[in-house]
Protein backbone atom coordinates (compact mmCIF):
# COMPACT_ATOMS: atom_id res chain seq x y z
CA UNK A 1 0.00 0.00 0.00
CA UNK A 2 0.96 3.37 -0.68
CA UNK A 3 0.14 5.97 1.39
CA UNK A 4 0.58 9.74 0.80
CA UNK A 5 -0.58 11.48 3.73
CA UNK A 6 -0.16 11.56 7.43
CA UNK A 7 -0.72 13.79 10.66
CA UNK A 8 1.66 14.38 13.03
CA UNK A 9 1.07 15.08 16.67
CA UNK A 10 2.98 17.96 18.12
CA UNK A 11 0.85 19.83 20.30
CA UNK A 12 2.35 19.31 23.40
CA UNK A 13 3.73 21.49 26.32
CA UNK A 14 7.09 20.02 26.66
CA UNK A 15 7.29 20.63 30.31
CA UNK A 16 9.90 17.85 31.29
CA UNK A 17 11.83 19.78 28.64
CA UNK A 18 12.06 23.23 30.71
CA UNK A 19 13.56 25.40 30.42
CA UNK A 20 14.59 24.44 26.81
CA UNK A 21 10.43 24.87 26.27
CA UNK A 22 9.96 27.98 27.99
CA UNK A 23 11.05 29.64 24.99
CA UNK A 24 10.39 27.56 22.16
CA UNK A 25 7.99 24.37 21.27
CA UNK A 26 9.63 20.86 21.88
CA UNK A 27 9.18 19.96 18.16
CA UNK A 28 11.57 22.65 17.47
CA UNK A 29 14.08 22.35 20.06
CA UNK A 30 17.04 21.18 18.06
CA UNK A 31 18.83 17.35 18.21
CA UNK A 32 22.54 17.46 16.61
CA UNK A 33 21.20 20.88 14.86
CA UNK A 34 18.12 20.20 13.56
CA UNK A 35 14.64 20.89 14.76
CA UNK A 36 12.91 17.91 16.74
CA UNK A 37 10.13 17.65 14.26
CA UNK A 38 11.74 17.99 10.76
CA UNK A 39 13.30 14.11 11.81
CA UNK A 40 9.70 12.90 11.73
CA UNK A 41 8.77 14.83 8.92
CA UNK A 42 11.83 14.17 6.67
CA UNK A 43 10.95 10.17 7.46
CA UNK A 44 7.58 11.06 5.80
CA UNK A 45 8.94 12.41 2.80
CA UNK A 46 11.57 10.02 2.51
CA UNK A 47 8.18 7.32 2.28
CA UNK A 48 6.78 9.56 -0.40
CA UNK A 49 4.47 11.56 1.78
CA UNK A 50 3.03 14.24 -0.18
CA UNK A 51 0.91 15.90 1.97
CA UNK A 52 0.71 16.69 6.31
CA UNK A 53 -1.23 17.71 8.59
CA UNK A 54 0.78 19.77 12.15
CA UNK A 55 -1.19 20.44 14.95
CA UNK A 56 0.07 23.25 16.94
CA UNK A 57 -0.57 24.66 20.32
CA UNK A 58 2.23 25.85 22.73
CA UNK A 59 4.31 29.01 20.81
CA UNK A 60 1.84 27.97 17.90
CA UNK A 61 3.04 31.58 15.59
CA UNK A 62 7.52 29.77 16.41
CA UNK A 63 5.39 26.68 14.94
CA UNK A 64 3.70 27.38 11.91
CA UNK A 65 6.52 29.80 10.46
CA UNK A 66 9.38 26.63 10.85
CA UNK A 67 6.87 24.98 8.78
CA UNK A 68 5.22 27.63 6.46
CA UNK A 69 9.22 26.93 5.31
CA UNK A 70 9.56 23.37 5.18
CA UNK A 71 10.32 22.22 1.86
CA UNK A 72 9.61 18.59 1.20
CA UNK A 73 6.16 18.12 1.98
CA UNK A 74 2.78 20.49 1.81
CA UNK A 75 2.14 21.06 5.61
CA UNK A 76 -1.28 22.32 6.67
CA UNK A 77 -1.76 23.39 10.37
CA UNK A 78 -4.84 21.91 12.87
CA UNK A 79 -4.74 24.91 15.64
CA UNK A 80 -5.08 23.70 19.18
CA UNK A 81 -4.65 27.09 20.69
CA UNK A 82 -7.75 27.48 21.61
CA UNK A 83 -7.08 24.32 24.07
CA UNK A 84 -5.36 20.89 23.77
CA UNK A 85 -6.66 17.80 22.17
CA UNK A 86 -4.61 15.51 23.77
CA UNK A 87 -3.35 12.68 21.56
CA UNK A 88 -6.30 10.88 20.09
CA UNK A 89 -8.51 14.34 20.01
CA UNK A 90 -5.89 16.09 18.32
CA UNK A 91 -5.30 13.55 15.73
CA UNK A 92 -9.53 13.06 15.14
CA UNK A 93 -9.69 16.86 14.44
CA UNK A 94 -6.56 16.77 12.20
CA UNK A 95 -7.48 13.99 10.00
CA UNK A 96 -10.52 16.18 8.82
CA UNK A 97 -8.05 17.99 7.09
CA UNK A 98 -6.78 15.15 4.76
CA UNK A 99 -8.60 12.57 2.36
CA UNK A 100 -10.63 10.07 3.70
CA UNK A 101 -7.78 7.33 2.81
CA UNK A 102 -5.01 5.71 4.94
CA UNK A 103 -2.49 7.81 6.48
CA UNK A 104 0.77 7.93 8.45
CA UNK A 105 0.39 9.32 12.13
CA UNK A 106 4.04 10.35 13.39
CA UNK A 107 4.62 11.90 16.82
CA UNK A 108 6.33 14.95 16.60
CA UNK A 109 9.54 14.05 19.45
CA UNK A 110 10.11 10.41 18.88
CA UNK A 111 12.76 9.34 15.61
CA UNK A 112 15.09 6.62 14.76
CA UNK A 113 18.07 6.39 13.10
CA UNK A 114 20.03 3.59 10.92
CA UNK A 115 17.90 2.63 8.78
CA UNK A 116 20.16 0.31 6.07
CA UNK A 117 20.69 2.02 2.69
CA UNK A 118 18.67 1.18 -0.31
CA UNK A 119 16.47 -1.09 1.53
CA UNK A 120 12.35 0.58 2.52
CA UNK A 121 12.55 2.45 4.86
CA UNK A 122 10.38 1.85 8.18
CA UNK A 123 7.37 4.24 6.92
CA UNK A 124 7.41 2.06 3.80
CA UNK A 125 7.84 -1.28 5.25
CA UNK A 126 4.83 0.15 7.85
CA UNK A 127 2.39 1.03 4.25
CA UNK A 128 3.30 -2.74 3.00
CA UNK A 129 2.32 -4.52 6.15
CA UNK A 130 -0.79 -2.61 7.29
CA UNK A 131 -3.86 -4.15 5.80
CA UNK A 132 -7.11 -2.45 6.54
CA UNK A 133 -9.09 -5.79 5.86
CA UNK A 134 -7.68 -7.58 9.25
CA UNK A 135 -6.09 -4.62 11.07
CA UNK A 136 -7.25 -1.27 12.80
CA UNK A 137 -4.06 0.07 13.32
CA UNK A 138 -0.47 -1.00 12.54
CA UNK A 139 2.48 0.32 15.12
CA UNK A 140 5.67 0.78 14.83
CA UNK A 141 7.65 -0.78 17.89
CA UNK A 142 10.95 -1.14 18.82
CA UNK A 143 12.69 -3.53 21.09
CA UNK A 144 12.93 -1.92 24.28
CA UNK A 145 17.29 -2.59 24.23
CA UNK A 146 17.09 -0.27 21.11
CA UNK A 147 15.87 2.73 22.44
CA UNK A 148 17.78 6.14 23.72
CA UNK A 149 15.86 8.23 25.99
CA UNK A 150 13.11 6.25 26.71
CA UNK A 151 12.09 5.61 30.79
CA UNK A 152 11.86 1.95 30.67
CA UNK A 153 8.01 1.57 30.26
CA UNK A 154 7.19 -1.65 28.45
CA UNK A 155 4.28 -1.33 26.05
CA UNK A 156 3.65 -3.93 24.11
CA UNK A 157 4.20 -7.82 23.27
CA UNK A 158 3.60 -9.46 19.54
CA UNK A 159 2.03 -12.55 18.84
CA UNK A 160 2.89 -15.13 15.88
CA UNK A 161 0.38 -13.64 13.89
CA UNK A 162 2.02 -10.58 14.25
CA UNK A 163 -1.06 -9.08 16.63
CA UNK A 164 0.04 -6.43 19.57
CA UNK A 165 -1.27 -6.92 23.52
CA UNK A 166 -0.67 -4.87 25.71
CA UNK A 167 2.64 -6.25 27.41
CA UNK A 168 2.40 -8.64 30.44
CA UNK A 169 5.27 -11.42 30.38
CA UNK A 170 6.34 -11.91 26.87
CA UNK A 171 9.83 -13.18 25.99
CA UNK A 172 10.68 -9.35 23.91
CA UNK A 173 8.95 -6.32 25.22
CA UNK A 174 8.34 -3.63 22.93
CA UNK A 175 7.97 -0.30 23.09
CA UNK A 176 5.40 2.38 20.67
CA UNK A 177 7.66 3.91 18.42
CA UNK A 178 5.33 6.80 17.79
CA UNK A 179 4.31 5.72 14.11
CA UNK A 180 0.62 4.30 13.12
CA UNK A 181 -0.48 3.34 9.75
CA UNK A 182 -4.16 3.47 10.07
CA UNK A 183 -7.22 4.37 7.78
CA UNK A 184 -8.73 8.38 8.91
CA UNK A 185 -12.43 6.22 8.75
CA UNK A 186 -11.33 4.79 11.61
CA UNK A 187 -11.52 8.12 13.83
CA UNK A 188 -15.70 8.43 12.57
CA UNK A 189 -16.93 7.46 16.07
CA UNK A 190 -14.34 9.85 17.83
CA UNK A 191 -15.45 11.71 20.30
CA UNK A 192 -15.50 15.50 19.82
CA UNK A 193 -13.39 16.47 23.14
CA UNK A 194 -10.36 15.83 24.36
CA UNK A 195 -9.32 12.12 25.08
CA UNK A 196 -6.22 9.49 25.11
CA UNK A 197 -5.55 7.85 21.90
CA UNK A 198 -4.64 4.84 23.86
CA UNK A 199 -8.81 4.38 23.80
CA UNK A 200 -8.41 3.26 19.95
CA UNK A 201 -5.33 1.08 20.81
CA UNK A 202 -7.54 -0.82 23.86
CA UNK A 203 -10.63 -0.73 21.10
CA UNK A 204 -8.51 -2.38 18.51
CA UNK A 205 -6.67 -4.80 21.29
CA UNK A 206 -10.27 -5.92 22.22
CA UNK A 207 -11.07 -6.55 18.75
CA UNK A 208 -8.14 -8.13 17.36
CA UNK A 209 -6.94 -5.72 14.92
CA UNK A 210 -4.02 -3.52 16.65
CA UNK A 211 -0.74 -5.09 14.18
CA UNK A 212 2.87 -4.20 15.23
CA UNK A 213 5.80 -4.15 12.69
CA UNK A 214 9.86 -4.12 14.41
CA UNK A 215 11.49 -1.14 13.58
CA UNK A 216 15.17 -1.16 12.40
CA UNK A 217 17.46 0.94 13.12
CA UNK A 218 17.95 2.73 16.70
CA UNK A 219 14.98 4.85 18.24
CA UNK A 220 15.09 8.00 20.28
CA UNK A 221 13.21 9.75 22.25
CA UNK A 222 13.66 13.59 24.06
CA UNK A 223 12.05 14.55 26.73
CA UNK A 224 14.11 15.99 29.30
CA UNK A 225 17.14 17.96 29.06
CA UNK A 226 19.27 15.03 30.05
CA UNK A 227 17.61 13.14 26.81
CA UNK A 228 18.66 15.91 24.65
CA UNK A 229 21.82 15.32 25.76
CA UNK A 230 21.99 11.29 25.37
CA UNK A 231 20.56 11.64 22.07
CA UNK A 232 23.30 14.10 20.45
CA UNK A 233 25.96 11.52 21.77
CA UNK A 234 23.80 8.59 20.38
CA UNK A 235 23.65 10.39 17.00
CA UNK A 236 27.31 11.81 16.96
CA UNK A 237 28.32 7.83 17.46
CA UNK A 238 26.54 6.36 14.93
CA UNK A 239 27.92 9.49 12.46
CA UNK A 240 31.37 8.58 13.66
CA UNK A 241 31.06 4.62 13.02
CA UNK A 242 28.85 5.27 9.38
Amino acid sequence: MKIAQAMVLAAGLGTRLRPITDTMPKPLVPVAGKAMIDYALDALADAGVRRAVVNVHHFADQMEAHLKVYPRLEVTISDERAGLMNSGGGLAKGVRLLDRAPLFVMNADLFWVGEKSGQPTNLERLATFFDPAVMDMALLCVPLERTTGHNGKKDFELDEYGRLTRYRDGAQPLVYAGAIAMHSSLLDDAPDDAFNLNLYFDKAIAAGRLYGLVLEGHWLTVGTPDALVEAEEVLSRLHAEA
